[in-house]
């Protein structure tokens, strides 16, 4: 009995050394994204994929050393290249090698984040440390936003390209907007690069845009270095919002090799970066260092036909327009003949007559361009986006640009107000409808239809933003015109009216929480997640909300919240019509006669409401000139005088008048309810009734 017990043990004892080791050979030959999945504390209490993880198995020993580990390991990057021998390569991966070659001294890269976490100052960090000006030359902040309208908005419109050279190898990188309104920008760009850098501020986290545009890069399947940008705010939260992000990854199904990524620790406005948020380097060495190692070169076909897909266009006034497009395959020459394809049937001939790489910050010109890097083709007058440049005898068309679809649409129309002709240069339903041809050549997320009469032109987008950009561009170009309300696009599915829903995300402080939850109750919003944020005492409210709800919402939240709150929005899908929405509960005080507003007028007219206009401007009859006080339109002659005659005196008494409101064209386009319309000339913005509605109305 002693000497088969003995004999038990020991084979029990073997047993589990023989299982511990395999345990400890397969955790050591995991992917460390497996490994976190297993082994994070984080992940264990919350549901990740729709499976709840109440409790974990007690890991080994092994599991348990690991478990230890920081989050990231910023040692390699397993979506870098794989560097197999050849003896272990099978058969077709070599036929795939004899066809698609990695080019290594290129790496294209797009910036990519939520708006205001820091893109842009990032990459003039990343572009005065690769010497790309003169250390005594004098340079304006955010030098890539070079639009007048992003200058004074401080957000980024349009993707621009740049390039930097480090350690031998050309960095193409390309900066884009963060506004979900502006997505159609990321969606084209991301056709062009190989990786993204995902910029995530280091206090508020993952936000909605940050989640549309990592979805995009992941189904593209680019690599992906997370920069954990304002690590120097002092309620900085490193550890959280690396663990949110790898969440994020998690939610939208990323695989083992893209969960893997490399986190960045850095500060954009001082230049530094590391790969620890206690041990900053002096400079952005560490973040130039993970580009290369972790994002991988293109792949070519370098003995192939040509084949270049259009992504962007540039207009010059000496060049024309000009193509913007990575290279897939073959080499593009000056002077060269191509054939430009949409699709496999309709093709035409061209010939580049000029051709520029882009290094640094200027546009180089160059006689030849290989496959895998990003150029500039001119010559081609009627090239559109989407299109192929392809080789004149072999080539085939790559696959077009798809983008998401509009979810909001507004009215244009001709200017018909009594002022209409006195400021703009372009009146004409001719001049809008070509100017808005045009904005169709560069700007796939918008679309452009036919209203109910010939001077009407129904422009949808992907939102109220997206399409007051292109009102203001046309309004400082000498346009003149009327814009209608924004409207939401619906659908009807199996009978079903469908509706668009949005995620708005909104950052409010504690003390001002109330009045906000209770308006986004009123349009309709769910609320599912709220959260506090670090010690600055201000609180993160998700709602999914009707994309009607959030028509005229950013007023009524920075007024309710005393101009506190930061409201961020971004499309989710389709769903059930919400019901009756009141966006406005005031009416509008109206003015009935032509001429011009008096002091006399305007002191009993501000007592009905507040006013849009002060003394000695000229009006017209259907003008909006003030809010009123109560539901419902009034109608107000401010253009009234004192009456002078002998009994009364012909002095004039002293008037403290209010002042007047001043209203952007963004807070007009809010404003207005469904029969009222903006009226945008080059030098003013009114608003007024819709003469329309109101014979309709009678």
């Amino acid at each position: 009995l002693s000497l088969s017990l003995s004999l038990s043990l020991s084979l029990l004892c073997f047993a589990a050394e023989r299982i511990e080791m395999e345990l400890s050979l397969s955790t050591s030959s995991a992917s460390p994204a497996v490994l976190r999945r297993q082994a994070s504390p984080l992940l264990h209490k919350q549901q990740v994929l729709g499976v709840s993880f109440a409790s974990a198995l007690k890991p080994s020993g092994a599991l348990r050393f690991r478990s230890r580990r920081p989050l990231h390991r910023p040692i390699t990057c397993t979506a870098s290249p794989s560097t197999a021998s050849p003896s272990t390569a099978s058969p077709t991966s070599e036929v795939k090698k004899k066809q698609l070659d990695r080019r290594d001294n290129v790496r294209n890269i797009a910036i990519v984040a939520h708006v205001d976490h820091g893109k842009t100052t990032l990459v003039d960090s990343m572009l005065r440390q690769a010497k790309v000006f003169r250390d005594n030359q004098v340079m304006q902040e955010r030098i890539m936003d070079s639009n007048d309208l992003e200058r004074e908005r401080g957000i980024t419109i349009l993707s621009k390209n740049t390039s930097i050279t480090y350690k031998n190898t050309k960095v193409n990188i390309i900066d884009t907007p963060g506004h979900s309104d502006f997505g159609g920008e990321v969606e084209r760009v991301l056709n062009m690069v190989d990786g993204v850098l995902l910029v995530v501020d280091s206090v508020e986290g993952p936000m909605p845009q940050t989640r549309f545009v990592l979805k995009k890069a992941l189904e593209f399947g680019h690599a992906v270095v997370v920069v954990v940008n304002k690590i120097d705010r002092p309620s900085a939260r490193p550890e959280f919002v690396v663990n949110s992000t790898f969440e994020l990854f998690i939610e939208l199904n990323a695989t083992d090799e893209q969960c893997d990524f490399q986190a960045i620790y850095a500060s954009g406005i001082k230049g530094k970066a590391g790969l620890s948020p206690d041990d900053l380097a002096e400079d952005l060495g560490p973040l130039f260092e993970a580009i290369i190692r972790c994002v991988p070169g293109p792949n070519i076909e370098k003995d192939g036909a040509l084949q270049m897909l259009a992504t962007n266009i540039e207009y010059d006034e000496h060049k024309g327009r000009i193509a913007i497009g990575r290279l897939h395959a073959g080499a593009l020459r000056k002077g060269m003949d191509v054939r430009v394809c949409t699709s496999e049937d309709s093709c035409r001939f061209a010939r580049v007559s000029e051709l520029f790489v882009y290094e640094k910050f200027y546009r180089v010109p160059a006689d030849t361009v290989e496959a895998g890097d990003i150029c500039a083709v001119c010559g081609i007058d009627d090239i559109q986006i989407g299109e192929t440049i392809a080789d004149k005898v072999h080539g085939k068309p790559l696959p077009t640009i798809k983008v998401e679809e509009p979810t909001v649409k507004m009215a244009f129309s001709v200017n018909t107000s009594p002022f209409s002709g006195r400021e703009g240069k372009y009146v004409t339903s001719r001049n809008l409808r070509d100017r808005l041809n045009r904005e169709l050549e560069r700007n796939l997320a918008m679309k452009v239809e036919d209203g109910e009469t010939a001077d009407t032109f129904i422009i949808s987008g992907r939102g109220t933003l997206h399409i007051t950009i292109l009102i203001e561009n046309m309004r400082r170009e000498g346009y003149e015109f009327m814009v209608g309300p924004p409207k939401v696009i619906n659908k009807r599915v199996n009978d079903k009216l469908l509706e668009p829903y949005e995620i708005a995300t909104v950052e409010v402080p504690e003390n001002h929480m109330g009045p906000v939850v209770e308006l986004l109750g009123k349009r309709r919003g769910q609320m599912f997640d709220m959260q506090g944020v670090g010690s600055e005492g201000t609180t993160f409210l998700r709602y999914k909300i009707p994309t009607r709800g959030l028509l005229g919402l950013r007023n009524a939240i920075l007024t309710a919240s005393r101009g506190t709150a930061i409201l961020n929005t971004v499309f989710d899908s389709y769903g059930p019509w919400a019901g009756d929405i009141s966006t406005r509960d005031l009416g509008s005080l109206v003015a009935f006669e032509d001429g011009t507003s008096t002091s006399y007028a305007l002191a009993s007219a501000q007592e009905r409401g507040q006013m849009f206009v002060g003394a000695g401007v000229d009006v017209y009859k259907g003008q909006i000139v003030g809010i009123h006080q109560r539901p419902g339109d009034l109608g107000l002659n401010i253009c009234k005088k004192k009456a002078a005659t002998n009994i009364r005196s012909n002095k004039d008494v002293t008037v403290v008048l209010d002042t007047p409101l001043t209203y952007s064209l963004d807070d007009c386009i809010e404003y207005i309810e469904e029969d009222e319309l903006v009226e945008v000339t080059p030098l003013s913005i009114r608003m007024c009734k819709n003469p329309k509605m109101a014979k309709k109305g009678r």
